[in-house]
């Protein structure tokens, strides 16, 4: 659901970028609007996330849903991590799933995959509300020419813990606060949500060398700095974040990883790699997606 056109300039190191706010720039998809926050201009990339999409809140009518046609990825692991609302998969490998709230969808495109994203037949009878994140992880040089996968992971295999005052937890990629989601990783990856009632406290784990806060609804402050809804800061391993409102979060991090080219929807440690893929996709070498073959996303020019 995701196009980049420009390619990205290495990164400042993390420790120049603690305390960088983010403001998303709002993109409209045709009938539903995303707020990407990253790449940014001050901050291209957390650890191995390269890529942060907020979508919605959307209300769509009965009849009306997202379309988004078959379209490629290389070298990259997309996430879906879905608040409301649900959305059906399908991609090259023949993978059909029916996301729903809280599970985390990880398709890893390796060396080539093509997927849709569209509204399901039932919802889009009804109508729905459609709010969630999309993520690019992009892959260690040593995989990005691994095998594309697809891997669900439902909301009820995934862990969650709680701390003092209410604070409740849900690991969805990596581990912290002793607890590990089951979800693969390539490298070092840390991705949790996190519900911190008015007046509390969560503290940011120690061990993961870059990590960000995104605030999807409410008010927190982090060492003299503020963060409204909607927006992202980069913070120290150890941080502690105090809610001035009841806050809904996400926690994103990981290891360092080295310059990676983003070009529309591919992410590669190699700009021959990226321009082979934009061949292969202009004349038709990409695989087709079972259930979805009659359309697909023209290669930007």
């Amino acid at each position: 659901m995701t196009n980049l056109t420009a390619d990205t300039a290495p990164p400042p190191c993390q420790s120049d970028r603690t305390g960088t706010l983010i403001t998303p720039i709002e993109k409209d998809l045709g009938g539903f609007s995303v707020r990407r926050v990253l790449p940014s201009q001050d901050v291209r990339k957390v650890g191995p996330f390269v890529f942060f999409d907020h979508m919605g809140p959307a209300t769509f009518a009965p009849g009306d849903g997202i379309d988004v046609r078959p379209h490629p990825h290389i070298g990259l692991a997309t996430v879906t991590y879905l608040f409301s609302g649900s959305m059906m998969h399908r991609d090259s490998l023949g993978s059909a799933q029916e996301i729903r709230p809280g599970a985390v969808n990880l398709m890893v495109a390796g060396r080539g995959i093509v997927h849709s994203e569209r509204t399901p037949d039932d919802a889009r009878a009804s109508g729905q509300t459609l709010e969630g994140l999309q993520l690019w992880l992009a892959l260690p040089e040593a995989d990005e020419d691994t095998t594309p996968a697809f891997h669900h992971t439902p909301a009820a295999e995934l862990p969650e813990t709680s701390q003092p005052g209410g604070v409740r937890i849900t690991m969805l990629i990596g581990e912290a606060f002793g607890v590990i989601s089951p979800v693969k990783t390539f490298m070092p990856t840390l991705f949790f949500g996190a519900h911190v009632p008015a007046g509390q406290t969560l503290t940011l784990p120690q061990g993961c060398a870059e990590q960000a806060v995104y605030l999807v609804s409410g008010q927190l402050s982090c060492q003299d700095h503020a963060v409204s809804a909607r927006q992202m800061m980069v913070l120290p391993a150890g941080a502690t974040l105090h809610a001035q409102q009841a806050c809904h979060l996400a926690v994103v991090g990981g290891a360092p990883l080295g310059h990676r080219h983003l070009d529309w929807n591919f992410v590669s440690s190699s700009k021959a790699k990226i321009q082979q893929a934009r061949a292969d996709w202009k004349a038709g070498r990409f695989p087709l997606v079972p259930g979805d073959e009659d359309e697909f996303i023209p290669l930007p020019e």
